[in-house]
């Protein structure tokens, strides 16, 4: 015997779910504190130079850096040295790249 049901998700479209993570992301600051120490592990794994892919992986947090509008100037800073707001942008600019990539087709092939 099936269970029949309405469905208990809803498509959202990116800005929706932008506008939801980011409001996941002060709830989460608010009543557990932050998480940077996320955010700095993600960072230095990414500008780890012994890893094959560091240059694309440069490449991606350059366009995280970019999506931020944090000048190029200061994307080789340590995120200690970042603004509040700089550090808000950046965790911002994270979200909107997790709201697009989970659009991405589900199969991709790569081309003959």
């Amino acid at each position: 015997m099936a269970i029949e049901a309405v469905s208990a998700t809803v498509s959202l479209k990116a800005g929706e779910r932008l506008a939801g993570l980011n409001h996941v992301a002060e709830l989460r600051a608010r009543y557990w504190g932050d998480s940077w120490k996320g955010v700095e592990r993600f960072v230095d794994d990414m500008r780890d130079k012994r890893d094959p892919q560091f240059e694309e992986n440069n490449r991606a947090l350059a366009a995280i850096f970019f999506l931020a509008k944090i000048p190029a100037a200061r994307h080789e800073l340590e995120l200690s040295e970042l603004t509040t707001d700089e550090k808000k942008a950046l965790i911002t600019a994270m979200n909107h790249f997790r709201a697009v990539v989970s659009l991405f087709p589900k199969r991709l092939t790569m081309p003959n």
